[in-house]
């Protein structure tokens, strides 16, 4: 009897912890108004990089051999079979060399300037909105970093506010909505910025490319090509 009476003491005198868990969704309305900056922040990213994710994708879809069937159009002199060939593929490198095909007859210097035009053209609509990415990736950490001293001057002023009364967890509940900021931040961020230099190093490996066929198409211009 004397022991189990000890152990209902023991048992009556040890708290009995309860499991705290909480989802997302909880957690980020701890944050505040400025995990809705975030989301805006993190659906505008997002959108970005699908968007230029799609059209890399088609520009990149090109025919292994198309170049190839150029070379052998204008070595044949079919210069208006080579420039319909050149529209039906909706891609940076078909344009480029449609342009250059457009001022066959001149000079190299010229044909080789259009072509390099219309490149920078087409590297330029590539990198549109980028920045954009690139700006998100550095702004969303330090929107969380806001919400971080935020929520620290908030705790404070309780603190200060409750005078004798102070309680712990005055401080430790700030803390708690001030870190949620900064840890949305720091995912919003890391994502756009691995986003971006995804996509930066895709448009790069394109750029490669299209520099290639420039040469395939000024090498195979070198000759005279009469029209048919």
């Amino acid at each position: 009897m004397l022991f189990i009476l000890l152990q209902a003491d023991i048992s009556e005198a040890v708290p009995v912890q309860q499991e705290m868990s909480y989802s997302l969704l909880e957690m980020a309305t701890k944050g505040g108004w400025l995990m809705l900056v975030l989301l805006a922040l993190s659906i505008i990213a997002v959108f970005i990089f699908g968007k230029k994710w799609w059209m890399i994708h088609c520009a990149a879809r090109t025919d292994k051999d198309f170049m190839m069937d150029i070379r052998d159009y204008l070595h044949d002199g079919k210069v208006k079979s080579a420039k319909m060939l050149c529209s039906r593929y909706d891609t940076p490198v078909a344009r480029m060399t449609e342009a250059g095909i457009d001022r066959i007859g001149k000079p190299l210097e010229d044909i080789r300037a259009a072509i390099e035009n219309t490149g920078n053209l087409e590297v330029a609509r590539l990198e549109k909105g980028l920045p954009y990415l690139a700006t998100i990736a550095g702004g969303a950490p330090m929107i969380g970093f806001l919400g971080t001293v935020i929520g620290m001057v908030q705790a404070f002023f309780n603190m200060s506010q409750a005078g004798n009364n102070i309680d712990i967890t005055l401080l430790s509940s700030g803390i708690y909505t001030a870190m949620i900021t900064t840890v949305g931040g720091l995912v919003v961020g890391i994502l756009a910025y691995f986003g971006y230099n995804f996509l930066t190093a895709r448009i790069s490996s394109l750029v490669f490319n299209m520099e290639a066929a420039t040469i395939k198409f000024l090498d195979a211009v070198g000759e005279p090509v009469e029209d048919k």
